[in-house]
């Protein structure tokens, strides 16, 4: 049976959408090879590996601690918005997590008066923190002055920046962002659906190709058909073959979760068994789970073969 776990945050949601980056990311760090892979990793650090994961890591790029505690409410709070933030950088920093009750020691050496505490590492050398549990936010404010920081840094000591990877390559500056795009982010930040949607329906008006406001628009709907569904009372419903409405709500419970291909599979065998206006309200429904998704995703192939072969 299928679980319709739900994601942790509306962003989680809405990354579903955007594995265009994850893919691009995935292919540049295994074009730089397993070095570049190992530098983007979040790692769990015990008093035995904080020297060679904290210590060594650190003259490198900024190493961000997690000191936390599974009995701190505010750890299970705060870990998860430290690994979206970092993992966000894109291999530039790393997030090294120790559990403060497995190992009291380095707390003790970081003179750490309370959990969750939060320590940037750099050249070996503790250079800001913060002892709270902050939105995210201000969280991706505190990061991005650090890495700020650590650019001035090297700006002037050019000689002590770590060589590129081998195959990675400096991106190059981009375009500013459109502005719809960037009040879409914003109202997602907020919880406003209604106002993310619009943005990207006017820049799509604009632009009907852009694919970060079809698939952006695609993942806001994806969230508004399910933000009142009962996950149980789907299971319940999937019982009776004819309720068509319970298999595409499964369907999009399955994509919030990341089960994309099982999401598409589940669509496309309503597509064959149905016919008429039922056959088309599948068929429709799943062009547009197809939206959130990058156009070179490789599920999106396998599932367009899929959904031809039972058309026809």
């Amino acid at each position: 049976m299928a679980d319709f776990s739900r994601p942790g945050s509306l962003y989680g949601a809405i990354d579903l959408g955007a594995r265009k980056q994850a893919l691009e990311a995935q292919a540049r760090r295994e074009a730089a090879g397993p070095q570049a892979a190992a530098s983007a990793s979040i790692v769990d650090v015990t008093e035995e590996t904080f020297t060679t994961e904290v210590i060594d890591r650190s003259m490198t790029m900024p190493v961000v601690l997690d000191l936390w505690s599974p009995r701190a409410p505010g750890s299970a709070q705060l870990s998860p918005v430290l690994e979206k933030v970092v993992g966000d950088l894109g291999g530039r920093a790393v997030l090294a997590k120790v559990n403060v009750d497995a190992s009291p020691q380095i707390a003790q050496a970081l003179r750490v008066q309370a959990v969750p505490t939060v320590l940037a590492i750099f050249q070996g050398q503790a250079v800001t923190g913060f002892q709270q549990v902050l939105p995210e936010q201000e969280v991706r404010r505190w990061l991005d002055e650090l890495m700020g920081a650590v650019e001035q840094f090297y700006q002037a000591n050019p000689d002590a920046r770590p060589p590129a990877a081998p195959g990675e390559q400096e991106a190059p500056a981009g375009p500013p962002a459109d502005p719809d795009l960037v009040a879409a982010e914003q109202a997602i930040d907020s919880g406003d659906l209604d106002a993310a949607a619009a943005a990207y329906e006017r820049l799509l008006a604009r632009a009907p190709g852009n694919e970060d406001a079809k698939m952006g628009l695609a993942g806001v709907n994806l969230i508004k058909r399910t933000e009142s569904a009962d996950p149980a009372d789907v299971q319940r419903r999937l019982q009776d073959p004819a309720d068509i409405e319970a298999q595409l709500l499964a369907a999009d419970l399955e994509m919030l979760s990341g089960s994309v291909d099982e999401a598409f599979s589940r669509v496309i065998a309503v597509v064959k068994r149905t016919s008429g206006d039922e056959r088309d309200k599948a068929r429709r429904h799943l062009l547009g789970l197809f939206d959130a998704l990058p156009a070179d995703d490789p599920s999106l192939a396998k599932a367009r073969r899929a959904l031809a072969s039972a058309l026809f």
